[in-house]
């Protein structure tokens, strides 16, 4: 086993407003014909996967499709203040590794005192494997956990099964799928958007200044940072616009005890009309 570490437990939500179902619902897949596999279904929703045939160095791309019924939503990376992040297990015993798993940009859904980050609609989850050796077939098992949530929340687990070969043409519909899903992946920082500086303020508040691209001017961008696993800030505040520079302060809570910064990078992600750009913050 090969896993991805869970890092949030299912946050309780308010007993009048949402029901925990506490039990996973699992569903296990035979291995596709080709490299999609059939849709795993529950009453939130059905996700499945899909990927494109190993290239000669042994890279594979792939990605989770991810299906929320209608009025149910999925989590981003960091979830806000209760949920799961997507989760990817490898079942293969040696010989394939999960290099990345790569997020569509989120949006927050307010949920009365709750802000989650997330997706209320479908959504693809490009990720990137990479096996060792390309000359043999690879069966792949790979177990999807998610979360779903509308009234009640469920954790949903899916075992899938992929069959691997360098040799084939590469599948039409696999690829037109995750090309499109890759062209709503955040940006890296350019010319015109990027961050260009940050530091912390005291232990609590984090001040923030970037460089936003012309025509996201008129509206104040939304910021999503990262910091240690499990949490998430979002929230902002004292905004100052001069040119094409805009700075604003993010307050920083419930830190780990003894928590220290130094020397860790933060993860952030910047929404500038409809533009958006990831980097990470370095702290020394």
């Amino acid at each position: 086993m090969i896993p991805i570490p869970a890092r949030h437990v299912f946050a309780s939500r308010p007993a009048r407003a949402i029901l925990i179902v506490l039990a996973a619902t699992t569903v296990a897949l035979s291995a596709a014909q080709a490299e999609m596999t059939p849709w795993a279904t529950n009453e939130g929703g059905r996700m499945r996967l899909l990927a494109l045939p190993p290239a000669s160095d042994g890279t594979v791309r792939g990605a989770l499709q991810i299906e929320p019924n209608p009025g149910w939503m999925t989590y981003w990376k960091e979830p806000g203040d209760a949920g799961i992040p997507p989760q990817l297990t490898l079942q293969q015993e040696g010989g394939v590794t999960l290099k990345q798993l790569a997020y569509p940009v989120p949006k927050r859904i307010d949920n009365g005192d709750l802000r989650d980050i997330g997706y209320d609609h479908a959504v693809t989850l490009p990720f990137e494997l990479k096996v060792e050796d390309v000359t043999k077939p690879v069966k792949l098992g790979v177990s999807a956990f998610v979360g779903l949530c509308r009234n009640i929340c469920i954790p949903f687990q899916a075992d899938f099964a992929l069959n691997l070969a360098e040799d084939g043409a590469t599948p039409v519909e696999e690829a037109m799928l995750l090309a499109a899903a890759e062209t709503k992946l955040p940006e890296k920082p350019s010319e015109d958007f990027a961050l260009t500086d940050h530091s912390l303020v005291g232990s609590d508040v984090l001040w923030l200044k970037f460089r936003l691209p012309e025509a996201a001017k008129a509206t104040p961008p939304q910021v999503f940072v990262t910091g240690p696993e499990g949490h998430a800030f979002f929230d902002s505040r004292n905004e100052q616009r001069e040119g094409d520079q805009y700075a604003l302060e993010i307050p920083i809570e419930k830190l780990p005890k003894g928590y220290d910064i130094s020397g860790k990078r933060w993860g952030i992600l910047v929404v500038a009309g409809n533009r958006s750009m990831e980097t990470s913050l370095a702290f020394d």
